[in-house]
């Protein structure tokens, strides 16, 4: 229910879908389904345009790239970076954090959270500390090991930060969250999507929702003829933002508070099972 009655889906259908990824959109295993496949073509056949608004890194992109739009565009890393998916991942536009912002953020968490080691997303790939223990797919590549201050500092490999990841051994992930807010919450913005302790820090005023909405303005398209799907904390703002939002049934108790409609999980096809509802119903 919402503070008028009823939350009802929307009567026509969008002028631009923003789904979330992993968890979302995504079986497990990374994997788009035949179903969801046709009913993201089908809206874009419709001429609704389709993008997808991510934690993941440009880098991380090529897998889906068969599914997304003739325009190719993504929103990456949180909305720190908007990609051309056709392009190899090219650079649109991003929205790095400053070295001493990182810096900043990473002496607070390490006083107040020790064992927090980090992991650095930017323009040329990524790079980490020794501490940071390589565990996703697709991270063997690393550009750069070492102690954040000579990673960060002036001449160091990391330079356009997208996204700063933090990562705690023992602490149970919204505890962390939590945590980590407390403590350096006033620098930057601190979000997570994973289901161990892993942070996901951006440039202050960078979200998925800012760089959605930029993207809307930029092409004409309003908030209200946006529909989002999502799944954890860090699609909060995104859902939020977009006139008509659905949690899948699989998402964070957060977010299934947080957005009133909702849909079936990842795995039953939730994305696809809204899109074709919303296509058929507005006879496109």
């Amino acid at each position: 229910m919402g503070e008028d009655g009823p939350v009802t889906e929307p009567r026509t259908a969008p002028r631009l879908i923003a789904t979330d990824l992993d968890g979302t959109l995504l079986c497990s295993g990374g994997t788009v389904s035949d179903r969801t496949a046709a009913a993201l073509a089908a809206a874009e056949a419709a001429g609704v345009q389709v993008v997808f608004v991510t934690g993941r890194p440009p880098r991380w992109m090529q897998q889906v790239s068969p599914h997304i739009g003739g325009h190719g565009v993504a929103i990456c890393s949180n909305g720190g970076a908007i990609v051309d998916v056709r392009r190899g991942g090219e650079l649109i536009e991003y929205f790095p954090m400053p070295a001493p912002t990182s810096l900043a953020v990473v002496e607070a968490l390490r006083a107040e959270l020790p064992g927090t080691s980090f992991a650095f997303e930017y323009a040329d790939g990524w790079a980490r500390e020794p501490g940071y223990e390589v565990l996703m797919w697709g991270d063997t590549e690393v550009r750069a090991v070492g102690p954040a201050e000579e990673l960060l500092a002036d001449g160091g490999p990391v330079r356009g930060l997208f996204k700063l990841l933090a990562k705690h051994p023992d602490l149970d992930p919204d505890t962390f969250l939590a945590e980590a807010r407390t403590a350096a919450g006033h620098l930057a913005e601190i979000t997570r999507s994973s289901p161990i302790a892993l942070l996901e820090i951006s440039a202050p005023g960078v979200t998925k929702a800012s760089t959605l909405a930029r993207w809307c303005a930029e092409h004409g398209i309003d908030r209200a003829e946006v529909v989002a799907f999502g799944d954890m904390p860090n699609d909060l703002e995104m859902l939020a933002w977009a006139g008509t939002a659905y949690a899948v049934a699989n998402a964070h108790p957060q977010v299934l508070a947080a957005v009133p409609l909702h849909t079936v999980s990842n795995e039953e096809d939730g994305v696809a099972a809204v899109l074709e509802r919303l296509i058929t119903d507005s006879g496109r």
